[in-house]
């Protein structure tokens, strides 16, 4: 894969090793299979390696399979950014039938994103309703999946990105939810990691000089009827929080990749105390 300018992508889609930084079109399988040379950290592994390093040495070597979320996430993504998998109708109610679990294999074999008939319409609606709203210009007029390569410059670490949505300096990630409600994007930014994913790409966009102060927002839509759109970025204190445990990340990939060791849940080398969390304590004072 030859390495192309900052503001360009190059035409491959033939995995070979990755040794320079850049901008590359690459398949989304060629991508997550990792075809830096050497081994890169992307922000999904980074979120997995800050949680328990031995699980995703473990789940590195061991890959699932893809779940039925996975795909519908995917046929969604295919619809707003325009490019991924082809998708294919399984004209069929469920995938409990032999030749509805036979079409399903042969899908995925040949690189495509399987639906029901009705996840099928499904996704064709939600495409609907997010085309309809005003957050649907910001996914035109750009790039969509440029894989970004880069070193990065305090830890020597290689990491890659793959941006959903790019249009000069704003960058845009475009999420499936259950709920697009304010009031619970906080906790779905904080049990997704979103915060250490926007620091992790911003990282990449800098490093590249793609943009010097580039801008990072979320469009979030609902996978249930009406389908329903939140636009949102988060403030000062969580792209601070995002940046720490991107850096932290980076140094951990460095130390455990250097010593070949991947330890197991932090703080589990000898016994642990567990204290009840603040709801149980609070449901339990009549006892006390």
């Amino acid at each position: 894969i030859a390495r192309s300018a900052p503001d360009s992508l190059t035409n491959s889609r033939i995995a070979a090793a990755i040794t320079e930084p850049g901008v590359y079109d690459l398949a989304p399988e060629v991508y997550h299979a990792d075809p830096v040379a050497g081994g890169s950290l992307s922000a999904s592994a980074a979120k997995k390696l800050l949680a328990c390093p031995a699980r995703y040495r473990y789940e590195l070597t061991h890959p699932k399979p893809p779940k039925k979320e996975l795909d519908l996430g995917h046929a969604a993504h295919r619809l707003a950014l325009g490019v991924g998998a082809e998708l294919v109708e399984v004209e069929a109610d469920n995938w409990r039938t032999v030749a509805a679990q036979a079409a399903k294999a042969a899908a995925h074999a040949a690189g495509k994103t399987p639906l029901l008939s009705s996840e099928w319409a499904q996704v064709q609606a939600m495409h609907d309703a997010l085309a309809a709203h005003w957050a649907g210009h910001l996914l035109r007029g750009g790039c969509a999946e440029q894989v970004l390569v880069w070193r990065d410059e305090a830890t020597g670490v290689w990491c890659r990105a793959m941006l959903d949505y790019r249009r000069g300096a704003r960058i845009v990630d475009y999420k499936t939810t259950s709920s697009a409600a304010p009031s619970d994007l906080d906790d779905a930014v904080a049990r997704f990691g979103y915060d250490l994913q926007r620091a992790f790409y911003l990282d990449g966009v800098i490093a590249l000089g793609l943009v010097e102060d580039p801008a990072f927002i979320f469009v979030a839509q609902e996978k249930e009827p009406p389908y329903l759109v939140s636009v949102f970025q988060l403030d000062a204190d969580y792209a601070a929080i995002g940046a720490a445990k991107a850096r932290r990340a980076r140094e951990m990939w460095r130390d455990c990749t250097a010593a070949g060791v991947w330890p197991g849940y932090p703080g589990t080398e000898d016994v642990i105390t567990i204290s009840p969390p603040r709801w149980a304590r609070n449901r339990s004072e009549e006892y006390i």
